[in-house]
C-alpha cells in the first residue's frame, strides 16, 4: 500500500511525538504549513511539508536560532477548531 499524501494533526502529532494541541498550535501559528479539507474543515498537512519543517528545524538547531528552552506551550483549543477523530471535538 503506497504511503499517504496527506497526514491527520494526529498523524503528525504522532510523528513529532507532540500533542494534538501542540501540533494545531505550529499549524495556526505557519510554522507548519497545513489545508482545511471537507465541511467540518479538518486540517490536512502533506508529508512532504512535514519533512520540510523538520528539516527547518533542524537547520535552526544547528544554526543555534532556536532558544534553549523554547518548548510549544500546550493550549487549549479555541471554539473554532476542528473536530476531532470521528468528528468529537477534543476536551
Amino acid at each position: 500500500m503506497p504511503t499517504p499524501r496527506f497526514l491527520t494533526l494526529d498523524d503528525v502529532a504522532e510523528i513529532l511525538n507532540v500533542s494534538w494541541s501542540q501540533a494545531y498550535a505550529l499549524v495556526r501559528r505557519k510554522e507548519l504549513i497545513a489545508i482545511q479539507i471537507g465541511g467540518r474543515g479538518q486540517w490536512r498537512v502533506e508529508n512532504e511539508e512535514l519533512e520540510r519543517f523538520i528539516a527547518r528545524k533542524y537547520a535552526e538547531a544547528r544554526a543555534g536560532t532556536v532558544p534553549a528552552e523554547s518548548p510549544v506551550e500546550e493550549q487549549t483549543e479555541p471554539d473554532d477548531a476542528p473536530a476531532g477523530p470521528g468528528g468529537r471535538r477534543r476536551s
